[in-house]
C-alpha cells in the first residue's frame, strides 16, 4: 500500500525524524493560506508547491494541460519580502495544478490527476544525499541503501555510477548497528555535527521502517542544510499489505482515488488482482498457477490482461465478482479460466462462472480448464449451462492455445 509524501512525512515526524514543515491543500484557498505561516516559521523566503500523487519523478514530470509546468514548483516571496506577491504566485500555480493530469516516468503516458498539493517551507540546502530502507525478500532482511547522488533517481545511479551506491544489511535482532550507521555517514562525506545528526537520522529511519512494516522507505533527497541539520526533503513509503492488520492508523491513510478502480473492487472481495495491458483475461486460483498461466499464454503468442488469484477458499460470490471485474476491461478479447481444485472445488468455480455469465452476458470467447476436486461436477455444471462461445480444455497448454486462437 502506497501513501502520499505528506502522509509519509507525518509518520516520520511522529517518530522523531526531521522533516520540513508543510501543509496539505485540496483547494486553491488552502494552498494560499499555507504560505504566510510557513515562511514566518522558517525565516526562509521560499515555499515549494508539490503535487501529491502515488508516483515518483514529479519534479521532472509535466502536466498534460500545462506542458511548461512541472509537478514541483519553487516560489519566492518577492525580492522585498512581499508575502502577498508569493501568495498570488501560489494561487496561480494551484489553479493550474489542482485537477490537472501530471505525467511522470512512473505514471505512464496517461498520467494521474492531482487532487492534493503539499505546500512546504523552503530549506537552505547545502548538500543533497539519497537514503532508503528496502526489504530484501531473498534474505528476509532490511537493507539500508545510501548514495551521495541525492536528487537523482537511484536507478540512474545504479546504471551509470554503481560504485556510488552504499549498502548495509540490517540484522533484525539488533537493527542498524551504530558502526553501520557511522560507516554510512562517513561514506556520505558527513562530518562534525552533520555526522552525528546523520547517524541519528539513519538509525531512526531504519527503526521506522521496522515499526511501520514498510517494504520501501525512500528519502530522496536527504538534505544537509547550511546550519548542519539533516532533513528528509522528500519521502516515499510503501507498506507491506500483509502487515496492514497491525496498522489501523496507516490503513486510514489509503487514497482509493490513486488506485486502479478494478484493483480496489477486487480487494473488497479478497481477490489478488493486478491489471496488465494484454487482451486475455485470466481467472485462476493460486498465485503460482496464475503466474504460470500468464507465462503459457505469452508462450503461445497471446498477452495476459491481468493477474487474478481468487484464492483457495473463494465462494461463488467471489468468483462472480472476479469475472465481472475482468469483463469490464474493454481491452479483454477473451477469458481463460484455469482452475486446479485442491482446497478450491471445481463446482464452486463453475457455479461462479455460470452466474457471472448470466449477470453480465458473454461477449468474448471463454475457455475453461478444470481439474481436481469435484472436477466432473464442475464440468457438468458448465456444459449444462448452455453458454455460447464456451470451450473446454483438457489441460493448461490446451486451454492457452484455444484462447489465443479464439482471440485472433
Amino acid at each position: 500500500m502506497k501513501i502520499h509524501e505528506y502522509q509519509a512525512k507525518a509518520l516520520l515526524a511522529a517518530r522523531g525524524i526531521a522533516v520540513p514543515q508543510g501543509r496539505v491543500a485540496t483547494s486553491v484557498d488552502e494552498a494560499v493560506a499555507a504560505v504566510r505561516p510557513l515562511v514566518e516559521a522558517s525565516g526562509v523566503p521560499v515555499v515549494v508547491v508539490k503535487s501529491q500523487i502515488h508516483a515518483g519523478g514529479r519534479g521532472k514530470g509535466r502536466f498534460q494541460e500545462h506542458p511548461d509546468l512541472g509537478g514541483v514548483n519553487v516560489v519566492l516571496d518577492g525580492r522585498g519580502g512581499d508575502l502577498a506577491a508569493a501568495e498570488q504566485k501560489v494561487r496561480a500555480l494551484a489553479e493550474k495544478m489542482l485537477g490537472s493530469t501530471l505525467v511522470t516516468v512512473q505514471t505512464g503516458p496517461e498520467g494521474k490527476p492531482v487532487q492534493r498539493l503539499y505546500v512546504e517551507q523552503g530549506v537552505d540546502i547545502a548538500r543533497e544525499l539519497y537514503v532508503s530502507v528496502v526489504l530484501d525478500r531473498t534474505t528476509g532482511r532490511n537493507v539500508v541503501i545510501a548514495s551521495t547522488e541525492g536528487g537523482t533517481e537511484i536507478e540512474e545511479v545504479a546504471e551509470h555510477t554503481p560504485e556510488k551506491i552504499l549498502r548495509e544489511t540490517v540484522d533484525p535482532a539488533i537493527g542498524l548497528a551504530p558502526f553501520q550507521a557511522r560507516r554510512l555517514g562517513f561514506a556520505l562525506g558527513l562530518s562534525g555535527e552533520a555526522l552525528a545528526k546523520g547517524v541519528a537520522f539513519l538509525t531512526a529511519l531504519e527503526r521506522a521502517a521496522v515499526d511501520l512494516d514498510t517494504d520501501l522507505l525512500e528519502v530522496n533527497p536527504l538534505v544537509v542544510t547550511g546550519a548542519g541539520d539533516v532533513l528528509a526533503l522528500d519521502a516515499k513509503m510503501s507498506i507491506d499489505a500483509n502487515a496492514l492488520y497491525r496498522h489501523d492508523d496507516v490503513v486510514a491513510l489509503r487514497d482509493l482515488a490513486e488506485e486502479d478502480p478494478a484493483e480496489v473492487e477486487a480487494s473488497k472481495y479478497g481477490l489478488s488482482f493486478i491489471k496488465l495491458d494484454g487482451t486475455i483475461g485470466c481467472l485462476v486460483n493460486g498465485a503460482g498457477l496464475a503466474m504460470s498461466t500468464m507465462d503459457i499464454i505469452q508462450h503461445e503468442g497471446g498477452s495476459p490482461a491481468n493477474f487474478l488469484d481468487v484464492g483457495g477458499s473463494a465462494t461463488t460470490e467471489n468468483v462472480t465478482a472476479a469475472f465481472k471485474i475482468i469483463t469490464r476491461d474493454p481491452n479483454v478479447k477473451g477469458i481463460f479460466v484455469n482452475i486446479f481444485g485442491g482446497i478450491m472445488r471445481c463446482d464452486t468455480i463453475a457455479n461462479g462462472v455460470v452466474q457471472a455469465v448470466k449477470d453480465v452476458g458473454l461477449q468474448v470467447p471463454l475457455v475453461v480448464r478444470l481439474e481436481g476436486t469435484n472436477v466432473e461436477l464442475g464440468r457438468r455444471i458448465v456444459e449444462e449451462a448452455g453458454i455460447p462461445g464456451l470451450q473446454s480444455a483438457n489441460d493448461m497448454r490446451d486451454g492457452a492455445r484455444k484462447i489465443v486462437e479464439a482471440t485472433r
